[in-house]
């Protein structure tokens, strides 16, 4: 990079700005230059074609996030599809997305192409919640579209009492977006049961953001929120689901759950629990909200619950919606819920419509590329019960759904020791094993992943295994 041609660039990156101007654009244009099947080959190898730099540390950094690492800085320095390159100048595959959000990797050429194109139209960046662009109107009635499975116009199920077709659409985080959902349920439960205490279902090692009244229900902050009411069950445990509704018959504001629980080994509920509890909904007129925020966007039909053969009272999805671009959430809900005040759920940049366009195009190229998603998502659960099958006395069994799957394993030592043993081969994967009994390596892999990509990172898996 002729660094006199991006000054704001290396301006803003401190006095090493320049040398790390450079090396980000080497290290671009290694990627862009080689092909998926190239940069598989090289997988792990350190890109000499990238110069070194005096990289940026971490020290203003929080602890949790490895601020505290003495180490040299080793941090992502450019991406492309699947595929990065690291601040010490090795290729890897990432094989989680990102933070499970980068829904087509890095750089998607279409989801470029049509960011470029709305600027130059004058598509703004934000506005103001009462004044939504066009974008932003357009992917409110996308998402009832798909939402009710519905190919076309949506208009018709406007006044339909069973259908999700309202949209919260004017926050800008997944946490924000379940924190609205719990207040839209709230709001009905006390205006259709005045005084009755409400009670909240969710499931064992449930994840539903970082907001205060949902991280109450995973079991934080009691000691503060001591009148909310929360009943755990476990994952696909019939019986126990059957039993929190009846103990708590007339109170029960809400069920909720993650079709994938990726904060608890990517376990995935199975239909017979989620179909029960669609029922034991409606028997108490408990609301039923499906947590999309990890599943949505990660499968042929957009959102998972399809595949259960129900259709929830709401349903929250974020992160994969704009493929990583700029965060933004939102609720699809039942009309009946919608008792929210203007301010009482928003994001001050929740409605933006730049944003809105950029899920638009997400969301066209998973209905354009359903089949094939289908296919590479069928094939890489086959090939990870072969994993399974193969090591039974490691690996105790396969949790998730197609491209979010995870190796189960008898040990957590052993699952770290492999975690590890990826990293080393330039396969960025995670490892569950930091509370008891947790014991998975996690993926979830973008949807530019196909059976090439698949069948690579499985055999690293075999030969990792092989190797003991």
């Amino acid at each position: 990079m002729n660094v006199a041609h991006a000054p704001l660039l290396a301006g803003l990156l401190g006095p090493g700005g320049p040398g790390i101007a450079r090396s980000i654009e080497a290290a671009s244009h290694f990627l862009r230059s080689h092909d998926a099947p190239s940069l598989l080959s090289r997988v792990g190898e350190t890109i000499d074609s990238v110069p070194p730099a005096d990289h940026l540390d971490k020290r203003f950094i929080q602890a949790s996030y490895r601020g505290d690492l003495s180490s040299p800085p080793d941090d992502l320095l450019a991406g492309q599809g699947l595929f990065y390159i690291t601040e010490q100048r090795r290729l890897f595959l990432d094989c989680t997305a990102g933070h499970y959000q980068m829904t087509w990797g890095y750089h998607h050429p279409r989801l470029d192409a049509l960011l470029r194109e709305a600027l130059e139209a004058g598509i703004v960046w934000d506005d103001h919640a009462n004044i939504p662009g066009a974008p932003v109107k357009r992917l409110s009635a996308k998402l009832v579209e798909v939402a009710n499975g519905i190919g076309g116009d949506a208009s018709h199920l406007l006044e339909d009492d069973r259908a999700l077709n309202t949209v919260l659409l004017g926050v800008c985080t997944g946490s924000v977006a379940a924190s609205s959902a719990l207040k839209l349920a709230l709001r009905h439960h006390q205006a259709t049961r005045p005084g009755a205490e409400p009670v909240w279902i969710t499931l064992t090692g449930n994840y539903h953001g970082t907001d205060l009244l949902a991280q109450r229900l995973r079991g934080m902050w009691s000691d503060y929120l001591r009148s909310v009411e929360v009943v755990q069950v476990e994952p696909n445990d019939l019986e126990a689901l059957r039993e929190a509704f009846r103990a708590h018959r007339g109170r029960v504001a809400a069920f909720l759950a993650e079709p994938v629980l990726m904060n608890r080994e990517a376990i995935l509920l199975e239909i017979d629990f989620l179909r029960e509890a669609r029922e034991l909904c409606d028997e108490s007129d408990a609301c039923l909200i499906l947590d999309e925020i990890q599943t949505g966007f990660w499968c042929p039909e957009v959102f998972m619950f399809h595949q259960y053969g129900i259709l929830p009272d709401m349903v929250v999805c974020g992160k994969g919606m704009t493929a990583g671009f700029h965060p933004l959430a939102a609720v699809v809900y039942r009309r009946r819920y919608d008792r929210l005040a203007q301010y009482d759920a928003i994001s001050t940049n929740g409605g933006a419509p730049l944003a809105a366009l950029i899920a638009l195009g997400c969301i066209a190229l998973i209905e354009e590329d359903r089949e094939r998603i289908g296919d590479v998502a069928a094939h890489y659960a086959a090939r990870l019960h072969e994993v399974q099958a193969s090591y039974p006395d490691r690996v105790s069994g396969i949790h998730g759904w197609g491209l979010m799957s995870g190796l189960k394993f008898r040990d957590a030592a052993d699952a770290l020791a492999f975690h590890r043993c990826c990293l080393e081969l330039g396969l960025w994967v995670r490892a569950h094993a930091y509370h008891a009994g947790h014991s998975t390596v996690l993926t979830k892999l973008g949807l530019l992943a196909d059976r090439q990509v698949v069948d690579y990172i499985v055999e690293k898996f075999l030969s990792i295994l092989a190797a003991g």
